[in-house]
């Protein structure tokens, strides 16, 4: 089974029933694990607003310290195969993408994962909302898409090796 191939459109790892069930445990156990890297993700963005930019406590446990980012779809090809920490940078820095907003929260969809022993692909949807001002204006931006995912089965668990971004749409509005 191709990991790194096209992108993943669902889930090709099957539960069958000549699996044993120490077999079909472990695929569930994996899941769950891989699940929760996805949220754990999402509350490193959220648990941390208002000038406290400490997401790697959270993003810590769900990259591998070698871990890549492709974020070029929402900011061209500087943020293209990136090291994950430079994300922090590129967000959360004085001019950094997020700088202007007042609010967010990031929703993650449950993942379509395909494990292959100690490999494993996963493609979670998200929808992201983002509250700013303008010149004393308020709007809302939302986000919808996909993060695709590598991960290896490491020591201390699943961690992400490499993320890509998929936008499907977004929009920006002004709020009263």
């Amino acid at each position: 089974m191709p990991l790194y191939g096209d992108v993943m459109t669902h889930s090709i790892t099957k539960l069958s029933a000549g699996q044993s069930l120490e077999q079909r445990l472990q695929y569930v156990s994996d899941r769950v694990e891989i699940q929760d890297l996805m949220v754990r993700y999402a509350l490193g963005q959220d648990l941390h607003q208002s000038g406290d930019n400490d997401v790697l406590e959270q993003w810590g446990t769900v990259f591998a310290a070698e871990a890549t980012v492709d974020y070029s779809a929402a900011g061209g090809p500087a943020l293209r195969d990136i090291p994950y920490r430079t994300l922090v940078d590129v967000m959360r820095g004085a001019d950094g993408s997020m700088s202007g907003l007042l609010k967010w929260q990031h929703f993650q969809g449950y993942s379509t994962v395909d494990i292959d022993g100690d490999a494993a692909l996963a493609r979670t949807q998200h929808l992201h909302s983002h509250q700013g001002s303008t010149d004393g204006r308020g709007w809302n931006l939302i986000q919808t898409g996909f993060f695709v995912d590598r991960l290896e089965r490491r020591p201390e668990g699943w961690r992400i090796v490499h993320r890509a971004l998929e936008i499907i749409w977004m929009d920006t509005f002004g709020t009263a």
